[in-house]
């Protein structure tokens, strides 16, 4: 089931009819408190989420969505009429898996729809295996990280940023690999983005920061000790 969340009902109708005619099953939805009872009802293998809705916004349901346990690790597809890279950092930062920016066609939303569900699928038992390295903890299942036992906060895109690396330690990754593997492949924005996002993550980290080697010209690698 994919859930489209669009309050013009023109642009609902046809988001529902092109996915139910390339084979997927899907519903229309006009705001986050139809999301949230039809998710009480069901829970969705994708959720295409406008950001400018009437009263809560697409930013704060998506919120919501990353901190409801039924829905956390659900997909969702951002779509929206704003195309400035403050907004799209913004949404995928609080957890968007994809951005559509409208206007923009249907055969591209398929299109999309169907490469989240396949980053989204398959190895999840890989995915959810508790990560150690050193004094370094990250737990995907409770999405907890620690240091020496005391807990991090860290964003989501943060969290991502260091499963993926914590999983291939001494794996050198670019700039664009991280972009393309944390933030997705249709990820057009600068790679100055994961420059600012590790130097917050070692900072949040403390002396388990230094485990996140720069390899200079190339990109980052986890190093197997501080």
């Amino acid at each position: 089931m994919i859930y489209c969340v669009e309050d013009d009902s023109a642009i609902r109708d046809i988001e529902v009819y092109a996915l139910r005619s390339t084979g997927f099953e899907a519903e229309g939805l006009e705001s986050g408190e139809e999301l949230f009872a039809a998710i009480k009802k069901r829970v969705p293998e994708l959720i295409i989420l406008d950001v400018m809705l009437p009263g809560e916004d697409g930013l704060e349901i998506l919120k919501r969505i990353r901190f409801n346990a039924l829905t956390r690790s659900v997909p969702v597809i951002m779509a929206t009429a704003r195309g400035e890279e403050y907004d799209k950092i913004t949404g995928l930062d609080s957890g968007a898996d994809d951005y559509l920016v409208k206007p923009f066609g249907m055969m591209e939303m398929v299109s999309r729809v169907r490469a989240v569900l396949r980053r989204a699928g398959g190895g999840e038992s890989e995915r959810e295996r508790q990560l150690v390295l050193g004094s370094l903890t990250l737990d995907p299942s409770s999405h907890t990280v620690s240091v020496n036992g005391e807990s991090v906060a860290l964003t989501l895109k943060e969290f991502e940023l260091l499963r993926t690396m914590m999983a291939k330690p001494g794996v050198v990754f670019t700039r664009d690999r991280l972009l393309s593997e944390v933030w997705g492949t249709d990820y057009d924005g600068e790679t100055r983005t994961v420059d600012v996002h590790i130097r917050t993550l070692r900072q949040k980290l403390g002396e388990a920061g230094s485990m996140i080697g720069t390899v200079r010209g190339v990109g980052y690698r986890m190093e197997a000790q501080p």
